[in-house]
This record gives C-alpha cells, structure tokens and sequence, in this order.
C-alpha cells in the first residue's frame, strides 16, 4: 500500500504536526488524516512508494512508458476557452460520482491531438501513482497557473472539489467574458485607425504628387497649407534627396504601426517600464478609468474566489496579487498583505492607496467586520462587471463621433490644401480669357 507524508494543523490545539500515513490514494490518505483530528495542509506520496508500491505503475511499467512515448508533439499553450471547458467537464464529472482519475482519463480520450492532451496525460499518470490532482497539476504550469493549483489544493483538502471546480469555471468564465468586452470594444476603433492610415498613405504617395505636377505646369503660387502638404507627400513617397528608396516615408508609416505593440511590450519588461506604463494607463483620458472598474472586477473576483475556496487570505492576497494585471494594485495589495500579516484590516491599506473608490473600501470593511469578506468581494464583483458593460458601451458611442470628426479633419485638410491653389489656377484662366 502507498505510504503518503502530510502536514497538518492538529485541530485541537491549533499546532503544526508532520508524519506520514498508508492509504490506497491521496483521497483515503486527507480521510484518514481528518479522522485523527487533523486538518491537512499537504499530503504527498513518498518517493519510495512509488518505486516500490507501485500498484499499477510498478506492476506495469511497459504500460507506463508506451502511455509516455504515445504523446503527439505540440507546440504553444493551452487556451483559456480550452482550460475553462476542462474545468467544467471535470466538475460534472466529479459532481456525477465518478472516480477522479476515471474522470481525467474520459476527458483526455475526449481531447483532440495538442497541449491540452499532453497535458491532461502527464496529469493522468501523476494521479495514477498516487500523486494529489493539485500536485500533477503544479508540474503543468503551462496549463495551469498558481491560482488555478491553489484552488483545486483548497478543494481536496476541504473534501469539495466538485463544489470549488465548479466555481472556478465560473470565474474562469466571467474572467473570460470580460476581457472580450474589451477587446471586442477595441476591434472596431482599430480597424477604423488602420483602414484610414492605409489610405491617407495612398493619397500621400498616388494621388497628391499629381497635383503637384498640374500646380507646376500652370506656376501657381501656393500657399502655406498646400506646400506642408506637398512636402509631407515628398516625404512618405520618398521623393526627397537622401531618400532610401522610393516609399520610404509609407514604409516607416506602416511600419511603426507593425512595430508599436513590441516595443510596447519591450517597455514593460525592461526596469520600471511597467510600473510607468501601468500609472500612465490609469491617468489615460476615457480609457483610465474602463482600466480601473476592469481591474478592481478582476482583483475582487479573484481573491474573493480564493477565500470562498478556502485558500488562507495571506496566500490569497499574494495569488491576488500576482494576478491583478496592474502594477498600481498590485502594490496596493502587497500593502494590504503587510497589514493583515500584522493583524490589521484589509480595507486601511486599500483607502490610503486610493486605487478603489469609497463604496468598494466600506464594503470590504463590511465584509470584515461581518466575517463574509468573500461573499462582498464577489459582489463588489459583478457591480463592476456591469460598470464595465455600461463603460465599454459609452466608450464605444464615444468613439465613433470622434473618430469621425478626426477623420473629416484630416480629409477636410487635404481637401481644402488642394482647392486653394485650384482657386487661384481658375482666377487666373479667367483674367487670361478677358
């Protein structure tokens, strides 16, 4: 029979305990632990278990290593839309009775050659051998990050896993719901942006040097406007001294367009580009404050998740942290993750940083005070998934207006940079008629 190590908090006296106990699986192991008045913290099959144990892996390691060899080669990661299917197919397996590794098993039959189905048989035979669902899960990093692993952990200790499953496809999915909104909200001004810099640079480079050549056909005096113009269509259709090649100007154009995005995330990752970006994100005009409800949705949701699973609210602030997506809040909630290290309140560090509104603040001091922290983050929650809703909706009314009053100038310019000069060519017909 496996032999399985532990840590525990004896219930009684509230102290740490470490040993190590025999049981059939990592399940029969936390019930028997929880039989001897202890609640466990971490339970872990031993080394030599599975060298010598084995069951089925030791009985059959043919079996074993032709199930390794079998994996199809994949690259890339696995999708949030694959990982938030997983995660309720697995639910409703566990909710229906079924056994857990039966459970993965089904799933990974169910899954089509790719990450996901590696993954998912890398998992199956870490369970196999005796190894805890949020122990296999930990080695896939690419699948499963540390929120993900710390909440199925909270659900086998707590004898839940169904339940906290569950609720983790519903986070995983309002999580999932909401970054559409907002890239759904940022598709249609793009595009606009993108369609109209392609054909102003046509016009730069095709259609404005014919103008220029009737202009010097006919000696016109231009004026200022038409010559900045004629001068910037020079430029973008390289039709200047030193110009590298014809086009030069149309390519840097559309180039630094391409190149916008990567130098944008070499600003982040280099010193404290990310910590200037993230503040300057949140003082954008419009944009500044959809960053803001999106970003107190998602930390509120998270630890509020984290606590209901039962995670300990000093690790859940930490995980919390690490996945708010923000630099402001994330130093925000290391603040608060001091104070309450310290037996202070949450909601204190969280006023003096400003970073949420007051309704956010008293509402988690209610939920301190009150003992339901959980329950009020998850209804400071959707409030602000519906702020964002109305938000993403006003910024897009916002949007199309502007955009068209910016794109009427910029073609109202050319236009009118063009018909000054053929003012004056008709003057000038005519006083040669008479």
């Amino acid at each position: 029979m496996p032999t399985f190590s532990y840590e525990a908090l004896n219930v009684s006296t509230g102290k740490p305990q470490k040993g190590t106990i025999e049981a059939t699986s990592s399940e029969d192991a936390i019930a028997r632990i929880k039989s001897q008045q202890l609640f466990p913290t971490k339970v872990k099959q031993t080394k030599s278990s599975k060298k010598d144990g084995g069951g089925a892996d030791a009985a059959s390691p043919a079996k074993k290593k032709k199930k390794k060899s079998g994996g199809s080669i994949a690259i890339g990661g696995v999708s949030k839309k694959q990982l938030t299917l997983f995660t309720r197919q697995l639910s409703t397996l566990q909710d229906a009775g079924l056994p857990l590794l039966r459970s993965l098993q089904i799933l990974e039959q169910q899954q089509k050659p790719g990450v996901m189905k590696n993954v998912l048989g890398g998992v199956c035979e870490e369970v196999e051998g005796g190894s805890s669902l949020s122990d296999a899960m930990a080695k896939h990093k690419a699948a499963f990050d540390m929120l993900y692993v710390k909440m199925v952990n909270a659900g086998e200790i707590g004898g839940v896993l169904d339940v906290i499953l569950q609720r983790l496809a519903e986070f995983m999915e309002k999580a999932e719901r909401l970054k559409r909104k907002i890239k759904g909200a940022m598709v249609y001004p793009i595009v606009v942006v993108l369609i109209a810099v392609l054909i102003l640079t046509g016009i730069m480079v095709f259609i404005i040097p014919q103008f220029k050549e009737i202009f010097n056909d006919f000696g016109v005096e231009l004026p200022g406007l038409t010559i900045w113009l004629i001068n910037t269509s020079n430029w973008v259709a390289g039709n200047f001294p030193g110009a590298p090649f014809p086009g030069f100007g149309a390519v840097v154009v559309i180039g630094s367009l391409a190149c916008a995005p990567i130098v944008w995330w070499l600003i982040r990752k280099i010193g404290p580009g990310r910590a200037v970006t993230d503040v300057l994100m949140l003082w954008t005009p419009i944009f500044g404050t959809l960053i803001r409800k999106t970003t107190i949705a998602r930390f509120t949701r998270t630890l509020g998740t984290l606590i209901g699973a039962g995670v300990p609210i000093l690790e859940a602030v930490t995980i919390t942290k690490e996945t708010s997506g923000n630099w402001v809040y994330e130093r925000a909630l290391q603040k608060a993750h001091d104070s309450i290290r310290e037996g202070e309140s949450f909601a204190q560090p969280l006023r003096e940083s400003k970073t949420c509104d007051a309704i956010v603040i008293n509402m988690i001091d209610v939920g301190e005070e009150t003992g339901e922290l959980d329950a009020m983050l998850l209804k400071i929650a959707d409030n602000y998934d519906e702020e964002v809703d109305v938000a993403v909706a006003s910024l897009v009314s916002l949007l199309e207006p502007l955009m068209v009053v910016v794109l009427g100038g910029m073609v109202g310019t050319i236009v009118v940079a063009m018909f000054m000069p053929m003012v004056k060519m008709i003057e000038s017909l005519n006083s040669g008629g008479l």
